[in-house]
């Protein structure tokens, strides 16, 4: 991080001085343990912890300021800022900092596929510029501002990922980030139990073009029913499958766990893609990468490389041999349409038997039980030999995945049964797909197969 005075702190922050004198600021951080000499401590307060208990603790491993919002005690040479709220200080100096130190920005939401959008389109980006990504999760009200941190001199673009279960979220961020363009995935299911219908979904994600004008640029994925239908005073770019968007993709070779070839089709000219990771539900988030490589007016020979040699966010679709078993690891998040994506790619394995290990989808609300049950029918059509699953939810695609004659099923209610079972299941020649939503911790099933 570039450094920050007291001064611009207040500035950006509306807060008083209360104890200390003017300093410099090295660094931010919200967490205590993690301190390091000359850094602002920003205690953040939640259900179950208080920062402001920690501040003493900050100071003493070296922080030189802090913020608080509640009466604190007073150190000798040590700043204190009082400001109203925490957590709304942290975003108010990230946009402040952000606007300091303003590069060229794509923001990245939707559904499903936002983390490996991000990841392609910063590997395009990152071939002629040096580009600063969010990094794993970061992508909510304290992980983007904490990512806005790490701009530096040298940067000359920045891809950042916006997440959000609420309305008021992408707005929230995108103040903060100011991306000049952004991309929308798709419009799915994803927190349908917080926005109440796909309509709410579409309405939270479009937020991010709250402050767009004529020289902003939306990217979306023309083929989805709501996101076809998006028009505004900025720009609006489509890509997809059906030959009426701007960037297409024609002649789809899956190469199984070796990945997939395709022609992009850019204003009539065809060129030859190539994508070394899994599923064909990847050539969407390629062709958005695309988009963005043509939006930042980087080469279309270097925008191929880019997404040829892209490195996807650990847990996503990671495929590796591990003793003669195939694992598809995928639980880094959930959503139906990515349950979806996930059974084609174990379907386009060479293995003697197909085992899907599959947790709850969250925040699904009233439409979980439709929504797990219809996945049986994509469990049956992917060949699925052995389906495990854990949670409440998933109980629901059992019965179904039944109904639909799957063989072998095995329904727990915890992710550790799971994992005991699974641990011991596994046969030399299997492909296993693990995949559930983030909160499910079934990187516990991924860390239990290895360590048996």
């Amino acid at each position: 991080m570039q450094s920050l005075t007291t001064e611009e702190i207040i500035k950006a922050t509306g807060g008083t001085l209360i104890g200390g004198d003017e300093t410099v600021i090295k660094g931010i951080s919200t967490n205590s343990r993690e301190i390091k000499e000359g850094e602002l401590f920003i205690p953040l307060v939640g259900d179950k912890f208080d920062g402001h208990e920690f501040i003493r603790a900050a100071f003493e491993l070296g922080a030189s300021a802090a913020l608080t919002s509640k009466e604190t005690e007073l150190f000798i040479g040590k700043t204190i800022i009082r400001v109203k709220d925490t957590k709304k200080a942290l975003g108010a100096i990230a946009a402040y900092y952000k606007e300091k130190n303003n590069v060229p920005t794509i923001a990245v939401t939707g559904s499903v596929g936002k983390t490996t959008t991000k990841d392609m389109v910063y590997s395009v980006i990152s071939q002629k510029y040096n580009t600063l990504k969010t990094e794993a999760n970061f992508n909510n009200d304290i992980g983007l501002p904490l990512t806005i941190f790490h701009l530096e001199k040298e940067h000359e673009a920045a891809v950042l990922e916006m997440g959000m279960n609420h309305f008021g979220e992408i707005d929230y961020l995108a103040s903060i980030g100011k991306p000049d363009a952004a991309i929308i995935t798709n419009i799915g299911e994803s927190h349908i139990e917080n926005l109440g219908s796909r309509e709410g979904i579409f309405k939270a994600k479009m937020e991010i073009t709250n402050r767009f004008g004529k020289d902003n640029t939306l990217i979306v994925n023309g083929d989805n029913d709501f996101l076809r239908t998006v028009k505004g005073e900025y720009k609006v770019v489509r890509y997809g499958l059906d030959s009426g968007n701007d960037v297409y993709a024609k002649d789809i070779v899956n190469k199984g766990l070796d990945g997939i070839s395709f022609t992009a089709v850019v204003n009539g000219t065809e060129y030859a893609a190539e994508l070394a990771v899994p599923g064909e539900h990847n050539v969407y988030n390629a062709l958005a990468a695309i988009c963005a490589g043509i939006e930042f007016k980087i080469p279309m020979e270097d925008i191929l490389r880019g997404i040829k040699t892209f490195e996807p966010t650990a847990q996503r679709l990671a495929v590796e041999d591990y003793k003669g078993v195939t694992i598809i690891n995928d639980c880094y998040n959930a959503s139906p349409d990515s349950i979806k994506a996930a059974l084609k790619v174990l379907a386009a394995t060479d293995a003697k038997r197909r085992v899907a290990v599959l947790g709850d989808v969250l925040e699904m609300g009233e439409h979980a039980p439709s929504a797990h049950y219809g996945l049986a029918k994509y469990v049956k059509d992917a060949g699925v030999d052995v389906l495990v699953t854990a949670g409440e939810n998933m109980k629901n695609l059992a019965r179904g995945a039944k109904e639909q004659g799957v063989s072998e099923i095995h329904a727990f209610d915890k992710t550790l049964e799971a994992c005991n079972f699974v641990k011991d299941a596994l046969k030399e020649g299997d492909a296993v797909l693990i995949k559930a939503s983030h909160g499910m911790r079934f990187e516990e099933v991924y860390n239990a197969i290895k360590d048996n």
